[in-house]
């Protein structure tokens, strides 16, 4: 049954034009990071529960400056928290679009496996003696199996 999810096209402008709007993002948010699995896991996280908590005693902190350390660098925090909400939408967005951009991915593959199906099944009934009975084995690599490891006698019981 034939499928056409997605019919996208882009022009060599168009990717030329991608690829300068990701350079542009790439080198305005130079100043962001990246954080391994085990840096992840050993951070404080702030969760929506936290995040009212944080801004709350952020104020407290700021309303009352004789109480904090003067190591305790209130300000960077404050700074730290206006940059995430600054952050936060653009982030939402590009959140939306890489969605997008993975579904349309996987939607053009879609489109062009089922087309490869349909043509592989039309090769294998109408192709014999075709002269492409060479190129359909080499087609039908896609579905031969992996031989499953032999079972032990004590599995098998």
């Amino acid at each position: 049954m034939p499928q056409n999810l997605i019919s996208l096209t882009l022009t060599e402008a168009d990717h030329a034009a991608i690829a300068d709007a990701l350079s542009t993002l790439e080198s305005k948010l130079s100043g962001m990071i990246s954080l391994s699995a085990d840096e992840r896991r050993s951070l404080n996280k702030m969760g929506e529960k936290s995040e009212t908590f944080c801004r709350r005693t952020l104020v407290a902190m700021s309303e009352n400056p004789g109480l904090i350390p003067a190591d305790v660098d209130v300000a960077e925090a404050q700074r730290d928290m206006a940059q995430f909400d600054a952050l936060r939408p653009h982030i939402a967005r590009l959140t939306k679009l890489l969605g997008r951009a993975e579904d349309s991915e996987m939607a053009l593959g879609s489109d062009a496996m089922v087309t490869a199906l349909e043509g592989y099944a039309l090769l294998k009934v109408l192709g014999k003696g075709s002269g492409l009975d060479a190129l359909r084995r080499d087609m039908s690599v896609r579905f031969t199996r992996k031989a499953r490891a032999t079972e032990s006698p004590a599995q098998a019981a």
